[in-house]
């Protein structure tokens, strides 16, 4: 993550902002299971089965099998297109959030709605990708806060001081972005996801206008 111009690492911020905020819409409207965070919902299933509850099981596998299309079919989408791929990859994961609000408004297939939201997520993932593998994870802070106290050491022991902070700012962001999702809901139920949507339009401009106000040749390496 630390080979990112800055105006990357905003739009990985935002992202990761609206990914908190959606999977805390997701969390409380399906009481407990995740839309974007499948290290839950992969524990949330396999005690599920221990439980014997073959529902909660279904809901928590379906929900990764959906998580995993959107990485499959974003990775496909990025393949194929053969320039901005960003750019198509983000508009891709707008898309699928609209139609996820879209099918709870019209009361069309509501159980449809947070899997959309999981492929949207998964799809997101696939948004900052180098040599064919994510560079930058938006939706699981994890492995973030395991480089970010590998850097706060390195710190401490005579490294770059202040690498840490990128890491601790997209664990902010998401932090965040799941703070506003919870009161969201509670105000405007699975309606709240226009506001993802209309963050996620914001990404799209904001990326476009990087993408033609950067530099032809190689991004260098910058440090917060």
């Amino acid at each position: 993550m630390q080979n990112h111009r800055r105006s990357e690492m905003v739009l990985a911020a935002v992202l990761s902002c609206a990914a908190g905020f959606v999977d805390a819409v997701g969390f409380i409207h399906l009481g407990g299971y995740f839309v974007s965070f499948m290290s839950g919902n992969s524990t949330r299933g396999g005690t599920a089965l221990a439980e014997g509850n073959w529902g909660g099981f279904v809901i928590a596998f379906g929900l990764v099998g959906a998580f995993l299309l959107g990485v499959v079919s974003a990775s496909i989408l990025r393949k194929f297109v053969p320039s901005r791929k960003r750019m198509a990859v983000l508009l891709y994961v707008s898309a699928a959030l609209t139609g996820a609000v879209v099918l709870f408004d019209l009361g069309v297939g509501v159980w449809l709605a947070p899997a959309v939201m999981a492929l949207a997520m998964g799809a997101e993932n696939v948004i900052f990708e180098r040599d064919g593998e994510v560079s930058i994870g938006l939706t699981y802070m994890t492995g973030t806060l395991v480089k970010m106290g590998q850097h706060m050491a390195n710190a401490m022991t005579g490294g770059e001081k202040l690498l840490w902070l990128r890491y601790a700012v997209l664990w902010a962001s998401l932090t965040t972005g799941s703070i506003v999702g919870g009161f969201a809901y509670f105000a405007l139920d699975l309606n709240a996801l226009w506001i993802a949507v209309g963050v996620l339009i914001l990404a799209v401009v904001f990326n476009n206008y990087g993408h033609r106000s950067s530099p032809r040749h190689p991004a260098v390496r910058v440090i917060l």
